[in-house]
């Protein structure tokens, strides 16, 4: 009974958006940035630059993320050695390395559709939305959103690939090594260097 009501809520969100139930404020930033993506992904389908996509999604990301929270995590136990100006920095190009980074991976359109699962794990105070990405042939792929409830509401602090691979477990292994106590410097240039790279500048 459960896995038919599971299937039919799937179902009903894939059919009939409109008809499905109302978004719990823990999902909205998750069901934004998919939005987002999606419209990404018409856009470079129709042949737009990887440099505008970005752009577009920069605001998006800033309105999702929790920037400060996930910039700190990915850094490591040395971002409070840091100067404010560093950490500062590092913030905003954090920001822009996830939009590029989005920009360049979302970089199609073939009938693909984000769905949002009716169940949610709780991970203390967070909460996990569990969504896929279904392609209009083949299996989905799952991506999985840890969300939390700061000052600004509900924001994404993590993305779980396959369900299981945290994103900032991931940044904070090839971030760590760029740091030493009170300095930042070598992870500020290659932050640069790999927005650079993933806009094609």
């Amino acid at each position: 009974m459960k896995y038919l009501l599971r299937t039919l809520l799937v179902g009903a969100a894939l059919v009939a958006p409109g008809l499905a139930l109302a978004t719990p404020p823990e999902d909205a930033p998750v069901a934004a940035l998919d939005d987002a993506l999606l419209a990404a992904m018409k856009a470079a389908s129709a042949g737009q630059a990887v440099t505008a996509r970005q752009a577009s999604l920069a605001p998006v990301v800033g309105q999702t993320y929790d920037l400060p929270t996930v910039t700190q995590n990915s850094v490591g136990f040395l971002w409070s050695t840091l100067p404010a100006a560093q950490q500062l920095q590092l913030i905003e190009l954090f920001a822009q390395f996830t939009s590029a980074s989005y920009a360049s991976q979302f970089n199609g359109y073939g009938g693909e559709q984000f769905v949002i699962l009716p169940d949610e794990k709780t991970l203390g105070t967070s909460k996990i939305v569990e969504t896929q990405l279904v392609p209009a042939s083949g299996d989905p792929v799952e991506i999985d959103y840890v969300t939390a409830q700061g000052p600004n509401g509900w924001r994404i602090t993590d993305v779980l690939l396959n369900g299981t691979i945290s994103q900032v477990a991931v940044h904070e292994s090839d971030f760590s090594a760029l740091v030493s106590p009170g300095d930042a410097s070598a992870l500020i240039t290659a932050l640069k260097a790999k927005i650079a790279t993933l806009t094609g500048g």
